[in-house]
């Protein structure tokens, strides 16, 4: 009892550390929670991390919160999934609450705006490192359907202007129908 204590325990702090200290988002969040459950806790291999985080954007919601749920849920169920859920909740919800509570005290600062505007370059600067480095896994995986995938989908978010949520749909559907009717049938990629 107490090992599945210090498990549960292991899996809120991870997570609302992570959600407490990551300023910009999701899409920030996630690679660290790739460094923390695959690179650091050793809890998920590479790979199915990659697919965790590629259902979680298909799927309406923050990715954050939704990358922490499904982390969970893989690592210990139902319970896992509330505990990691509840991690990355709470960090957002205690700091949104203060700042909505001291907002107007502070709106007008010309430090804060400063200070607004420097956290988005970083921002910015963090998201960019997540494109390559998941460009880097795809590229390193070989697998030429999926780096298809990837060219397609970003000449159609960047040159034809496609929508995000139509080029994760259809993606993720064209996926799908490789593996059922060629990869199943033992074909190469």
């Amino acid at each position: 009892m107490e090992k599945k204590s210090k498990f549960y325990w292991t899996l809120f702090i991870s997570t609302f550390s992570l959600s407490a200290f990551t300023i910009g988002g999701g899409y920030v969040i996630v690679p660290l929670m790739k460094k923390k459950f695959v690179e650091e806790l050793k809890w998920i291999d590479e790979e199915e991390m990659l697919n965790l985080v590629a259902i979680c954007q298909s799927a309406p919601g923050p990715i954050a919160v939704n990358t922490s749920l499904m982390v969970g849920y893989r690592l210990a169920g139902i319970t896992g999934a509330m505990i990691t859920t509840f991690g990355t909740v709470l960090p957002p919800l205690i700091i949104i609450t203060l700042i909505a509570k001291f907002y107007t005290a502070f709106k007008e600062n010309t430090m804060v705006n400063a200070l607004l505007i420097g956290m988005r370059a970083g921002v910015a600067a963090v998201i960019i490192d997540v494109i390559i480095k998941m460009t880097k896994d795809i590229i390193k995986s070989k697998n030429l359907i999926s780096l298809s995938i990837m060219i397609v989908a970003f000449v159609a978010a960047v040159i034809l202007n496609v929508n995000a949520a139509l080029i994760i749909v259809l993606s993720g559907a064209f996926g799908g129908f490789y593996y059922n009717y060629f990869k199943r049938a033992g074909g190469s990629q």
